[in-house]
């Protein structure tokens, strides 16, 4: 204290010296300055060869378009869009493929009807039995797909205690749709129903 020299304090021998190769960790090393943050961190707007940078772009956009076509074909569901995923969509897509569902072929009657009327003279007899066919043709589709909504909810409260939001209206558009053509693609066969 009062009357002492300041002595250096001795190095103990057990510390190791520091070794100057190695990067300083820490308070060890300046803090940078702002300037040199931001500058570190700056862009530009506007890249300098746009050509490039759009080419670059498109082929990038066009990569993900193969990657969700290609799983959207096989089932995979890392790529799919998010309206597709989950496993309660997968149930109800499964649910709707596995099943026969009027729906998928009311377009096919709905342009049968259209050709039916314009063959057929308005004044004809016949117009009013095409019109009332497609209507009952309507109702029942009506009808099945309602039965199936009602389904795919039970089935759905069964197997996972509550139904996500839209995924009944999810599995009822998708009966409408033709199977061939449904996307993602069918992964069961008609009868093989998901336990």
């Amino acid at each position: 204290m009062f009357g002492r020299k300041n002595e250096p304090a001795a190095e103990s021998p057990g510390q190791p010296e520091e070794d100057p190769t190695q990067p300083l960790t820490g308070k060890g090393t300046p803090t940078p300055r702002r300037k040199d943050q931001e500058a570190a961190r700056r862009r530009p707007l506007v890249p300098t060869d746009r050509k490039a940078s759009k080419a670059a772009e498109r082929q990038a956009a066009a990569d993900e378009r193969v990657r969700v076509r290609r799983a959207l074909e096989t089932g995979d569901e890392r790529h799919m869009p998010w309206r597709d995923r989950g496993p309660q969509k997968r149930f109800a897509r499964d649910t709707v493929d596995a099943r026969f569902n009027l729906g998928e072929y009311l377009m096919f009657a709905a342009l049968a009807f259209v050709v039916a009327s314009f063959i057929i003279p308005q004044d004809s007899q016949m117009q009013i039995y095409i019109l009332s066919s497609f209507w009952v043709v309507f109702l029942l589709v009506f009808a099945d797909t309602f039965w199936l909504s009602r389904q795919l909810k039970k089935r759905l409260t069964a197997k996972f205690g509550a139904v996500e939001r839209g995924t009944v209206w999810y599995g009822s558009m998708r009966a409408l749709q033709f199977r061939p053509l449904r996307l993602p693609k069918p992964q069961v066969k008609r009868g093989q129903y998901p336990s």
